[in-house]
């Protein structure tokens, strides 16, 4: 990427992160709705759970859930990016940027960095308070930048994939009812009960859906267990999950013309 290219994305970074600051509700809708779960499977269902999982305490469970809630905060995250980008192309504003002399790629990095900061930003909330509700992780100083490497990975495929939606739909709404696949699809993945337990039809659909194999990647790292062979299928969902996002986001943006009315 080229100086200009860089100076321009950059530009564009700025203005993003000035729209999360005038209207916070999205980041903090972001935030809330993977606080709420853990809220409900720690607090209320967790001394059960834990039980089922051997544990006698619901501080247990929270050792074992908070990794996969870390990771529905990501999710939780696009629903925001997919809206902003959205009411960005309603608005008329994408199509005046395509007439300024600017790098045409800088108004997707613009939009995907901003996101990965907001993103990594939840995820260190959603983290504190675990903490503050028992989660104690085992991992040092290297298995942390190993776990926040991989939250980092799965954010930038993800947030990709959310630019997509933001510029395939027509609507906030619609942008919006495509985001809640990346927010939902951890409920059917290891994130609240090994798949071991599930019935076998959805035990192979959570086994080998893109979030399981992160999820496991990541209790390993923060609590000391096995992670096998998932660190490697973790990065190929990642890369592939991001590669179709930006290549399905650059087409989006090279192909929709301007509007007519600027909007």
């Amino acid at each position: 990427m080229s100086a200009y290219a860089i100076a321009d994305s950059a530009t564009m970074l700025r203005r993003d992160l000035r729209h999360s600051v005038r209207n916070p509700m999205m980041t903090i809708s972001g935030i809330l709705t993977p606080v709420t779960f853990m809220l409900l499977f720690a607090g209320v269902f967790g001394r059960a759970l834990g039980a089922s999982l051997g544990g006698a305490a619901s501080g247990d469970y929270i050792n074992y859930v908070t990794p996969g809630v870390m990771l529905m905060a990501v999710g939780s995250c696009c629903a925001a990016t997919a809206i902003k980008v959205c009411v960005d192309m309603q608005t008329g504003i994408i199509d005046r940027f395509r007439t300024m002399a600017i790098s045409r790629s800088s108004v997707l990095v613009g939009q995907v960095v901003g996101s990965l900061i907001r993103t990594l930003g939840t995820v260190v909330v959603i983290t504190l308070i675990a903490v503050a509700l028992g989660f104690r992780p085992s991992a040092g100083t290297v298995e942390w930048l190993a776990a926040l490497g991989v939250v980092a990975m799965l954010a930038l495929a993800l947030t990709c994939l959310a630019v997509s939606f933001g510029l395939a739909t027509r609507t906030p709404a619609g942008a919006n009812s495509l985001s809640l696949i990346p927010m939902l699809l951890p409920l059917v993945s290891s994130t609240f009960l090994p798949t071991a337990s599930m019935p076998p039809g959805v035990r192979w659909f959570a086994e080998h859906q893109p979030f399981t194999a992160i999820i496991e990647t990541l209790r390993g790292l923060l609590l000391g267990g096995s992670i096998g062979t998932n660190a490697m299928v973790a990065v190929a969902w990642c890369v592939a999950i991001a590669a179709v996002g930006f290549g399905w986001a650059r087409w989006l943006y090279g192909r929709t013309r301007p509007s007519v009315a600027g909007g």
